[in-house]
């Protein structure tokens, strides 16, 4: 089986943000101890979103800007879009598995950090699976 370059950079690009995202988003959600689990949930979750899609940007552009200047510009809207969907569908099942995991760690009483971390795990290995078979599955990659 051939290893496929852009899909293992977009993996550890994922697991950078992640690791940034996820120790900043429980440092976020042991301040918020003191509000509603709802609340902390929420805004743990908007945090963590504006961290990882802000150093993810960076990463992608960073890493594919040399092959994008060489593309066919009908090429590069095909790779967007499907980018794009595939993102898409992982971000629906990473938000469907974060914020109810959060929100229930929280309930039962997990120190706020701590139900951060394992809810960001449980959540981004969903996301990354999600995203790598969809754009294996596209061709995109």
């Amino acid at each position: 089986m051939r290893l496929n370059q852009q899909l293992l950079q977009i993996n550890r690009n994922f697991l950078i943000c992640f690791i940034v995202s996820a120790s900043l988003s429980a440092v976020i959600a042991q301040l918020l101890s003191g509000y509603e689990n709802y609340l902390n949930t929420t805004l743990t979750i908007i945090f963590g979103y504006m961290v990882y899609f802000g150093i993810f940007s960076c990463l992608f552009y960073l890493d594919n800007k040399k092959r994008y200047k060489a593309m066919k510009s009908s090429l590069i809207k095909r790779e967007l879009l499907a980018l794009v969907s595939s993102f898409g569908v992982g971000e629906i099942i990473y938000l469907g598995v974060r914020w109810p995991t959060l929100y229930y760690f929280l309930e039962i009483g997990i120190e706020p950090y701590l139900a951060s971390l394992i809810s960001e795990i449980i959540s981004t290995a969903l996301y990354m699976t999600t995203v790598t078979v969809f754009l294996r599955k596209t061709k995109t990659f």
